[in-house]
């Protein structure tokens, strides 16, 4: 962009950091968009072993997976931001006949949250450049690898539990990104902090992170209550899946930097709703597909459906 030196470049910014930080989110980093190259190995290793379970569309778009520029025509740079969701657990909780949904799907569905608050941001770098950007926002909306530009910008490091973490906030966040074609100044990776730690390795309920970094989506209790459709295969391992309905949150309630370092989300929209993180089984059996539509409307429960929702609920009564 002529005459964007780099003192401008980092005067603007700061200022989009600024921005972003009054706008709620709890962190903003900058990244050059290019080719994840060593992202983009892991990941053929992923698939080709085939832990990527029934997500064949992890399959799809490869190349743009890997390459932001082949999602937005002359991209320059890659804004990720993390937006906390974390809420203390209840009591109740720890009822032997509560269903346990994960912390992030207690409230409103964070794809709404996010893109309302990113779409804000752009429109910011928007005026600010003169009304002349060029990009897109994505929340899980798009083929982005977005914890690796997450990372790659500075937010945190990807942790023993695949799970982006953040030094300030622990791990219970969500992360968002804007494409732009505007050059910025880069942030550079933060370092990995985990050491020798292995608590959420030795904790996974179905042992579904099978090494340091690498879990295994056809274990992982969160795959097989949301993603995975249709009936158990045969060797899932449902009886090891606990009271879980909805997603997991033991790999980060055990990690020494999300216990040590969550704080309360000061996103109102987040907030449990009545009647989600405290139901019993006994009373989630009960719920008929119009009650689950209304009880779940606006929320990313709904990505399991009904059928889904109900076979989880069923399998948690065993």
């Amino acid at each position: 962009m002529p005459g964007f030196d780099a003192s401008a470049r980092a005067r603007l910014t700061d200022a989009l950091k600024a921005e972003a930080r009054r706008l709620g989110f709890d962190g903003c980093g900058v990244s050059e968009a290019t080719q994840l190259d060593e992202e983009a190995h892991r990941l053929e290793r992923w698939l080709a072993q085939e832990r990527h379970a029934s997500m064949r569309w992890m399959e799809n778009h490869f190349d743009k997976r890997v390459d932001p520029r082949r999602l937005v025509d002359g991209a320059r740079s890659v804004v990720s931001v993390i937006h906390n969701y974390y809420q203390p657990a209840s009591s109740s909780q720890n009822d032997p006949g509560v269903g346990r949904i994960a912390r992030y799907a207690w409230g409103d569905d964070y794809h709404d949250v996010l893109r309302e608050r990113l779409g804000q941001l752009f429109f910011w770098l928007e005026e600010a450049v003169g009304g002349s950007l060029g990009g897109r926002v994505f929340t899980d909306s798009a083929p982005v690898l977005d914890k690796a530009w997450a990372e790659r910008g500075g937010l945190g490091w990807i942790g023993k539990n695949a799970n982006l973490i953040n030094p300030q906030i622990g791990s219970f966040f969500f992360v968002g990104e804007m494409v732009v074609d505007v050059p910025l100044a880069y942030d550079g990776p933060m370092t990995d902090h985990c050491g020798s730690c292995r608590r959420c390795l030795d904790a996974c309920p179905t042992e579904a992170i099978v090494a340091p970094y690498q879990i295994d989506a056809n274990r992982c209790i969160s795959y097989l209550t949301i993603e995975h459709r249709g009936d158990w295969p045969d060797d899932a391992p449902v009886g090891e899946m606990g009271r879980w309905i909805f997603g997991c949150d033991v790999c980060q309630d055990v990690c020494p930097w999300t216990k040590k370092f969550s704080r309360p989300t000061g996103e109102p929209r987040y907030a449990a709703r009545d009647g989600v993180a405290g139901t019993t089984l006994d009373d989630w059996a009960e719920l008929d597909v119009e009650a689950f539509r209304a009880r779940f409307k606006g929320s990313a429960v709904k990505r399991a459906k009904y059928e889904g929702w109900m076979r989880n609920v069923e399998q948690a009564r065993r």
